[in-house]
């Protein structure tokens, strides 16, 4: 089966038209259409629904991109192991990070990284958990921060931080002079919650049913950093991890602890076929020092 026709199938998908997906390949748009009735023939299966000139795919086709996208993952991780042999041990590291980490805590430290290792390149993948986790699994990756638990296998896990959630309110707010604040503070006040679908979003509501308080928050978010922003914006208050709370406070905000607490578990995932890099290694340190400061920053 020629990959040109996955090619083909994928960029349609992605581009939502043939003729989008032919000038992302720099084919015609005939051609393209052409190397769409070759992999549907060769698959015995209808993938696009015709009408008028547009193809609207059918439900096996967004089960075949499922396939696919694993696919190219695949041959990613590949040309990254052929750029990691060419370029020769510690050049090259790849990493998958969970938002609350990837968007503050590991983009400051990476230049003091440089200072010792100038030759090592970085690849810093953002994304969430479940991902990171999948990586992680398929060897894709050198090293991994997520938030457990885990279900695959395939790699190494180690506890990188448990310092739990912590709240943040308006520096003007009612509330902002409090030495901690748990769910009966927050009767009456727009809350910025974390998603049901969330460890945390979860762990909070049963929070706040053991204090015998309605869980209704005006808000629901899974980035902290949304719910910072919304907290600077005077919306509510809100509820955030520990390394976005101290990496970004300033003095519209104060950080106050929250009771019951709300743990914020960060994992450390190392894949089981991925050979020692002293690099690696290193970066990992730098991470675990800079994690170490940043938490002697937070009210107690």
């Amino acid at each position: 089966m020629n990959l040109l026709y996955f090619s083909a199938f994928r960029a349609v998908m992605l581009t939502g038209t043939v003729s989008a997906a032919a000038e992302l390949l720099g084919r015609s748009q005939p051609a393209v259409s052409r190397l769409l009735d070759k992999l549907e023939a060769e698959l015995g299966i209808t993938l696009f629904e015709r009408r008028k000139g547009l193809v609207t795919p059918t439900s096996v086709a967004h089960l075949l991109l499922d396939e696919i996208e694993r696919a190219y993952i695949s041959l990613d991780s590949l040309k990254s192991f052929a750029a990691r042999v060419a370029e020769g041990e510690g050049r090259r590291i790849d990493t998958a990070i969970m938002p609350a980490l990837a968007l503050g805590f590991v983009p400051r430290l990476l230049g003091r990284f440089r200072e010792d290792w100038p030759q090592t390149k970085i690849r810093v993948n953002v994304t969430l958990s479940l991902k990171v986790e999948e990586w992680a699994a398929s060897q894709q990756i050198d090293v991994g921060l997520a938030e457990p638990p885990f279900r695959r296998s395939g790699f190494r896990v180690e506890t990188f931080g448990n310092t739990p959630y912590i709240a943040v309110v308006p520096a003007d707010h009612p509330l902002a002079g409090r030495s901690s604040i748990g769910p009966t503070d927050l009767v009456g006040i727009p809350f910025i919650a974390w998603s049901s679908i969330t460890s945390a979003g979860q762990l909070l509501e049963q929070a706040f049913r053991s204090c015998g308080v309605r869980y209704d928050a005006a808000y629901e978010t899974n980035v902290s950093a949304t719910a910072l922003e919304m907290v600077r914006g005077g919306v509510g208050v809100g509820l955030i991890d520990p390394y976005t709370a101290v990496a970004e406070q300033d003095d519209g905000v104060r950080l106050i602890p929250f009771t019951p607490t709300i743990p914020f578990n960060v994992a450390l995932l190392r894949p089981d076929s991925r050979p020692a890099n002293r690099a690696v290694d290193a970066l990992i340190d730098l991470m675990a020092s800079e994690r170490d400061k940043l938490m002697d920053r937070l009210p107690r």
